[in-house]
């Protein structure tokens, strides 16, 4: 009865597992339970984040300004001068595209500052994508 316990529970551990393959080619994850994940570019994490949580599409569209510059203009002016987009949105830079509206852009900082600096790389990903 305790073999028969055991290999139960045994059974019961190794079936719960979660188990990940990995396919290169489009970068899906399958679990044991079925589904599927699509893995993130950073250029897509940065989107998500750019129109989701960082909330920036309130300000910043990609061919025209709203309330902030362009995201092609951002682009565009961060790779001539070589500014530093994560130290900007870390809160840690002086702006260089528009400092008229720096003081709009404080207002996003606490949500910025929270990202990692992955989240970050990530969102300066997405808008140097804007130059292509």
């Amino acid at each position: 009865m305790k073999k028969v316990l055991f290999l139960s529970a045994v059974l019961a551990f190794v079936s719960c597992k979660k188990e990940v393959s990995e396919n290169t080619d489009s970068k899906t994850e399958t679990y044991s339970e079925g589904e599927s994940v699509q893995a993130k570019t950073p250029e897509d994490l940065g989107k998500e984040l750019f129109e989701g949580r960082g909330n920036c599409t309130a300000c910043h569209l990609p061919d025209q300004k709203v309330i902030g510059p362009g995201i092609k203009e951002i682009a565009k002016i961060y790779k001539d001068k070589k500014g530093d987009l994560v130290t900007f949105l870390k809160g840690n830079a002086d702006p260089i595209v528009d400092p008229s509206q720096f003081s709009v852009m404080q207002t996003n900082f606490p949500i910025t500052k929270a990202m990692s600096d992955e989240e970050l790389k990530a969102i300066e990903t997405y808008i140097y994508s804007h130059l292509k």
